[in-house]
């Protein structure tokens, strides 16, 4: 008799969003994926770091916008924690500002959530395969930044910000108080000011309505603003 060949187990991914039914969404469209299936779905980056140890997965889709940890740091965690365990950020937040971060960060790729569902299990069995998943726009430019002229790629005033301070300004931009951008980043109401101090000084803007005037200017062209909470959301730490 001719033995069955049995057939490859099927890699386990996690989910890491803050909105309950985009990671609905996403575990039934991969768990319908032949080769994968969803071990875990999470909201916060802190029971990301917990599941990941309790069911060992083999990837990680990260959600840029977490409650109580930006994705960027959660990925540079994973990286540190877990070294060889893949993250693919996921977002709608503009490629070309932040997947050079994520790759810089440690993650594996960057794909927008506005890409169709064959685009994202593609993305994801780039990573599995061990290569890094961008658009061909994006990857493109990716390697001119290393090939070409320095400065050349990314130039905007925006380039020279840390991923710290370019999470500051996207935050003014969208209309967030000093108070409620050191609750959501987790930081006192001064070191934000600081933060502040430092984007403008970057950027060579003198006062503080310039500054005001050009995040918002930027946060309208370049990135999806998060939902701004109502006063009577405390927003606390699950």
């Amino acid at each position: 008799m001719v033995a069955k060949r049995q057939s490859a187990p099927k890699k386990k991914i996690l989910l890491v969003d803050d909105h309950p039914l985009m990671r609905r969404g996403q575990a039934d469209l991969l768990n319908r994926e032949p080769d994968m299936e969803v071990c875990g779905d999470v909201g916060t980056a802190r029971e990301a770091i917990e599941t990941i140890a309790a069911s060992r997965p083999d990837l990680v889709l990260v959600d840029m916008g977490l409650p109580d940890k930006d994705g960027l740091e959660l990925i540079k965690d994973i990286a540190a924690l877990h070294p060889g365990l893949p993250s693919l950020a996921m977002s709608m937040q503009d490629e070309s500002l932040y997947a050079a971060r994520v790759l810089r960060a440690g993650g594996r790729g960057y794909i927008m959530k506005s890409e169709g569902p064959e685009r994202l299990a593609a993305a994801i069995r780039t990573v599995l395969n061990g290569q890094i998943a961008l658009s061909q726009r994006m990857a493109a430019k990716v390697l001119e930044s290393m090939v070409g002229p320095a400065g050349r790629v990314g130039a905007g005033p925006e380039a020279s910000l840390t991923d710290r301070e370019l999470e500051v300004m996207r935050l003014f931009g969208e209309g967030w108080s000093t108070e409620e951008i050191a609750h959501r980043l987790h930081l006192s109401p001064k070191t934000v000011d600081v933060h502040r101090a430092h984007i403008k000084d970057k950027l060579g803007l003198k006062t503080t309505p310039e500054f005001n005037r050009f995040a918002i200017r930027w946060v309208a062209s370049h990135v999806s603003p998060t939902q701004k909470p109502s006063s009577d959301d405390s927003r606390s730490v699950r």
